[in-house]
């Protein structure tokens, strides 16, 4: 994959291996994703991707420098669900930015010290420009006329317009209702190949005394869709049900991400996905057959957090030492042994008249062939999440095997019905079966269908980034304007202190003067580190932009650059700047004077603080954990040319 990229190996190649791997991340940015063919050569299979993520899943990464990124991004993908593909590029701008650095012989300590201090000021501005999701989704939900309300929760695939609540104007005070608590204390690099989940920072809400009501979902989940307007539609209707199912408040909009689980079908369109309350699975048709028997009925569950089989140990278990077997029919013996284990499991299950076993791990395909003729339902492989949200409603209590069950752990009322009989919609016999306890059941199913059996992942993975967005703001219960706003504020102020660096270098005035002589003492080179930051952010506005197909980069990066030079504080910048992405005039985005700032309504359009903030850091600390291995580990440096040798510690 990198075989086409010229690398320099008298330089840092882990930071242009970094680089050359980002250039993967251009085509999924922004709202207009681009769908790709991964395709392996030798076996001649494919696969249909459509994010940062699910492109590295399916590379084969070799190099050191792969690895580290792919364990990166699995790891930010498992948290959040989102965000990946910008950690990615930001990684790669910021790796080019500290390759630039290197080459204008600015030593590793310095350039480690100034993107600091540039991530700093960017997480200084993201914590200003931030508005209250509370006030925001109370404030749009009022005002919501009735004819909207009567049409559901329903996204229109339009951008909506309307006066943004999300303008800052960072003048050293913010307007919103909380207060912000500043982490104390310096970066850490954490050298290691395994990044620790960073805490983010956590930014307390302070409610006003009479805050009237939670935030309605609705308006924020419009305003975070990103282009995914029918995945976040089923988002929004899945809350809508957990809502309605909720004893404790009913007034109120909720949503449990724990609680929401999701069922891919092949052969169906895509209109016809929906969200059931309820657990719906696929079954064989083998299993379907019980699953009629069993319909309609109140039936006894038992809950096994584990795999079900009968060499399954729970985790912790230190198997006995120096146990050794020398039969010769240890085949023989082992069968026999699984089959004693399967007849005392199904006289457990008919004693205690279990008919649905619902099981976190694997089943044995004879186990489910054992149940099967005593009518018992087996269901493997359910989530954790919905392992507990039985027990709560059945009184169930799950257990690692089988033999732990006793009438104390089974639950009751639960109920199956055939949903969907999907064998003349696909080669293999299927049918969907819909699993709940009836009413008052927080849990729901969201069906994702496509007649496009390789788009069933790229629509689930959508549907999982819509409802963490949603689960994040709810959980921060602030939001950053999106659009490139929160990006050309941070641009904004970091070529501010760097053109302060350099202005206040030459004056010879009081105590400033010796302020910045004391900063440039320290580090010489801020100035310029922090405008290559800055650059790095241009060019993700710019690939956005780009990426709505209304402009090349060049004129991208020309009207982003008019942007800032028109730029005033006393302006709404969310009210001009987002019409870069919407506006249908392609050459008004390079006459700025033509946007009529007090008659354009800003776009509502929105950005997770916790997200934007750790993937931010994660690109900064990823490229420092490579420059910092190229510069302990470097082989074949040429000690005339490498003016930073000094700094170096080569083994």
């Amino acid at each position: 994959m990198l075989g086409s990229t010229i690398l320099k190996h008298r330089q840092h190649v882990g930071l242009q291996k970094l680089s050359a791997l980002a250039g993967i991340t251009h085509s999924s940015l922004g709202p207009n994703k681009k769908y790709k063919f991964v395709q392996d050569d030798t076996g001649g299979q494919s696969a249909l991707v459509c994010s940062c993520f699910r492109i590295l899943e399916n590379l084969e990464l070799t190099c050191a420098v792969g690895q580290l990124v792919y364990e990166t991004i699995q790891v930010h993908q498992k948290v959040y669900h989102t965000g990946s593909g910008s950690l990615l590029f930001f990684a790669g701008v910021w790796s080019r930015a500290a390759l630039e650095c290197l080459q204008r012989g600015i030593s590793v300590a310095h350039i480690i010290s100034a993107m600091s201090e540039g991530m700093d000021i960017c997480l200084d501005v993201c914590r200003k420009c931030s508005v209250s999701a509370v006030g925001l989704g109370v404030e749009q939900s009022e005002s919501r006329t009735a004819t909207s309300h009567a049409s559901g929760l329903q996204l229109s695939k339009k951008p909506i317009v309307e006066a943004s609540q999300a303008s800052c104007h960072l003048q050293g005070t913010t307007k919103v209702c909380y207060k912000t608590l500043n982490a104390i204390g310096q970066r850490k690099i954490k050298l290691s190949r395994h990044f620790c989940k960073v805490k983010s920072e956590n930014v307390s809400t302070e409610l006003q005394p009479h805050q009237p009501k939670l935030p309605d979902i609705a308006p924020l989940a419009e305003g975070l869709s990103h282009g995914y307007v029918d995945a976040m539609n089923l988002v929004v209707e899945a809350s809508r049900i957990q809502s309605q199912n909720n004893q404790k408040d009913i007034s109120c909009s909720t949503f449990d991400i724990t609680k929401v689980v999701t069922c891919v079908l092949p052969g169906l369109p895509e209109d016809q996905a929906c969200v059931l309350p309820g657990c719906v699975v696929l079954l064989s048709s083998e299993q379907a057959s019980v699953a009629h028997h069993l319909t309609e009925q109140h039936l006894k569950v038992a809950l096994i957090n584990g795999d079900l089989s009968e060499t399954y140990r729970h985790l912790g278990f230190n198997r006995p030492a120096g146990i050794q077997c020398v039969s010769d029919q240890s085949d023989l013996s082992n069968s026999s042994k699984e089959q004693e284990w399967m007849e005392k499991v199904v006289a457990i299950l008919l004693n205690l008249k279990v008919k649905l076993i619902l099981v976190s791990g694997l089943v044995g395909e004879k186990v489910i062939q054992c149940c099967r003729k005593h009518h018992i339902l087996v269901v493997g492989k359910v989530k954790a999440s919905v392992l507990k949200a039985f027990a709560n409603a059945t009184g169930a209590i799950p257990v690692s095997y089988t033999t732990q069950l006793s009438k104390h752990c089974v639950g009751t009322g639960v109920k199956v019905v055939i949903w969907r009989d999907l064998s003349s919609h696909d080669r293999k016999p299927l049918t969907t079966v819909n699993i709940s306890t009836g009413v008052n059941h927080e849990l729901v199913t969201v069906i994702l269908t496509s007649c496009v059996q390789g788009k069933l992942q790229v629509l689930e993975d959508q549907f999982w980034a819509c409802a963490y967005r949603l689960h994040h703001v709810l959980k921060d219960k602030v939001l950053l304007p999106g659009g490139g706003v929160t990006e050309l504020l941070c641009v904004h102020h970091l070529q501010k202190h760097a053109e302060h660096h350099v202005k206040h270098n030459g004056k010879k005035n009081g105590d400033s003067v010796q302020q910045t002589k004391a900063e440039t003492a320290a580090n010489p080179y801020r100035d310029v580190v922090l405008h290559l930051m800055a650059d790095g952010l241009i060019d993700y506005i710019a690939t956005v932009i780009v990426n709505t197909g209304k402009l090349s980069k060049v004129k991208a990066w020309t009207a982003v650059s008019q942007q800032l030079q028109d730029y005033n504080e006393s302006l709404d910048i969310t009210a001009k700047f987002s019409q870069l992405f919407l506006e249908g005039d392609q050459e008004d985005f390079l006459i700025p004077s033509l946007i009529k700032t007090s008659e354009a309504p800003a776009i509502k359009i929105y950005d997770n603080l916790s997200v934007k903030q750790e993937a931010w850091r994660k690109a900064l600390d990823l490229v420092f954990l490579v420059l910092q291995t190229d510069a302990e580990v470097i082989t074949g440096i040429d000690q005339k040319t490498d003016g930073a040798q000094e700094n170096l510690m080569v083994l």
